[in-house]
């Protein structure tokens, strides 16, 4: 990015989020949320955001709601802290808007970072803006901008990636837990984890996780009831150490027939998906305040410590106590 104007630095920090026609409702909303619910710590707020599109008024999301915008033309000269780009299907559509185009262009020149939602992704890569750097989108646009834009390195499975000051994220939901980061970075961990329990999200995730869980990826395959059933057996007592051949049995399969079916179908093989599922519900435990890495192995299921350091190191590329020690929630003083 370049030099970055001292003018951002006010408080509140200036946000624009550019919007276009059609645009994705949550691609926007969940950003624009954890922003407004931003506080300083002496709870002034702590992020001014503005909605802004090409020719400003009354603007068609890809809802029954309209959004009330204000044109790019009158913030030209606007030095922004961060600007973010929604998206959604007619980002398609959007980024062939020159107005669009160039605004981001400027804002690049003055603003600290900048950002993109889902397919808003493909307004940036248009732009220029995702050359040479890693950048994600919603995982059923991954494909095409990797294929559109050969020159961006495109992490096909995360939930956000940063690279230097250019931000991108998944679809929807994902774009929350970009802004939470960005909250993160800006104002602390305490902040950020105090919106993240106002808004109700069961965890913090960081950018390297992937955009499904396995439970869901799993769910979302609709290959058997049988398996659907074992899964959330899995799911509800991690600390019930199935063996394979106990899981065959469970679903009335041979071991053989079982481990190769479970394979094709959910992708992974029955051990490395119920690592998975330790790893994630570990993951949650390891955002409670003071919680002991031992507990947390015996809740997950883990047979030993080592063994649950080296799940994290496979899964999410760091130890367990690093985790920790990035998303614990802080105790109250």
């Amino acid at each position: 990015m370049p030099t970055y104007s001292a003018k951002a630095l006010q408080t509140p920090r200036p946000v624009a989020i550019l919007l276009f026609e059609g645009t994705k409702l949550l691609d926007f909303a969940g950003p624009l949320q954890v922003f407004s619910d931003a506080k300083t710590r002496d709870g002034a707020k702590a992020y001014d955001v503005h909605l802004l599109s090409e020719t400003g008024g009354c603007l068609r999301t890809d809802t029954v709601c309209q959004i009330e915008t204000s044109p790019l033309a009158a913030h030209q000269d606007a030095a922004w802290d961060t600007v973010l780009v929604s998206g959604g299907r007619s980002a398609y559509l959007a980024m062939k808007s020159e107005p669009l185009c160039v605004f981001i262009d400027k804002s690049t020149s003055n603003c600290r970072r900048i950002g993109s939602v889902c397919l808003g992704a493909f307004i940036l890569a248009a732009g220029g803006h995702l050359s040479g750097r890693s950048a994600t989108t919603h995982w059923d646009g991954c494909s095409k901008l990797s294929a559109d834009y050969p020159d961006v390195n495109v992490q096909d499975d995360a939930i956000y990636v940063e690279d230097k000051g250019i931000w991108t994220s998944a679809g929807v939901t994902a774009g929350v837990d970009m802004a939470i980061e960005m909250v993160r970075r800006d104002l602390g961990p305490a902040e950020a984890l105090r919106i993240a329990k106002s808004l109700v999200l069961p965890m913090v995730r960081s950018g390297g996780q992937r955009q499904f869980s396995k439970t869901l990826a799993a769910q979302a395959s609709g290959k058997g009831d049988r398996f659907g059933e074992l899964i959330a057996s899995l799911t509800e007592d991690l600390r019930n150490r199935k063996s394979v051949a106990e899981m065959a049995t469970e679903v009335g399969m041979s071991e053989r027939n079982f481990a190769r079916r479970f394979s094709e179908e959910i992708g992974v093989s029955p051990a490395q998906f119920v690592e998975r599922l330790r790893v994630e519900h570990a993951a949650n435990l390891l955002h409670r305040p003071d919680v002991l890495l031992s507990v947390v192995q015996i809740e997950a299921g883990f047979t030993s410590h080592e063994n649950m350091r080296r799940a994290f190191q496979r899964q999410y590329g760091v130890s367990p106590s690093s985790y920790a020690a990035k998303f614990a929630t802080p105790s109250a003083e």
